[in-house]
């Protein structure tokens, strides 16, 4: 089969699923791609479409958290204690990040584990005010690295059955 008859075919919609999945919050790329190859998807496409929907909302996140933050705190009250919650997690993520800048951003977000991710990173990035244009090549980068660790970890576990 070649590209075009993949991409027009079901898998196409496997692909963009696979994406819609990796922009969820906790499951990020990490789910994302053991879901893609789950769903059928080749380990290379799982990769592109959870690096894809992962890294979407990234620049959102950076440009305009605080400002969502700011509008729930006034026309939402009841959800204050989210918005502490949240900001409490990114200050305290941004904490690890702040000693070694861009660097420890893209190490943060590359780390594989529950709580890291792209958007942790995101959050923190954006409450230690690092411009878009400096943050987000680093974030990009630690998502490829986790998008490899993790397609290495599903490609061996699925060789397996």
């Amino acid at each position: 089969m070649d590209l075009m008859q993949w991409l027009t075919g079901t898998a196409a919609g496997e692909f963009c699923f696979t994406a819609l999945v990796s922009m969820i919050p906790v499951v990020e790329l990490r789910g994302g791609i053991p879901f893609g190859v789950a769903r059928g998807l080749p380990v290379w496409a799982a990769f592109l479409a959870a690096v894809i929907g992962n890294i979407l909302p990234v620049p959102f996140i950076i440009v305009y958290i605080r400002r969502i933050f700011l509008w729930i705190r006034r026309k939402v009250p009841r959800l204050n204690h989210l918005v502490d919650k949240l900001e409490r997690k990114a200050h305290l993520k941004g904490q690890k990040v702040t000693k070694y800048k861009y660097l420890g951003l893209l190490l943060f977000v590359a780390i594989p584990l529950p709580g890291t991710g792209a958007w942790t990173g995101s959050l923190a990035a954006a409450f230690l005010d690092m411009p878009l244009r400096k943050a987000l090549p680093s974030i990009i980068a630690g998502v490829l690295i986790a998008g490899v660790a993790i397609s290495i970890l599903t490609f061996g576990v699925a060789s397996l059955f």
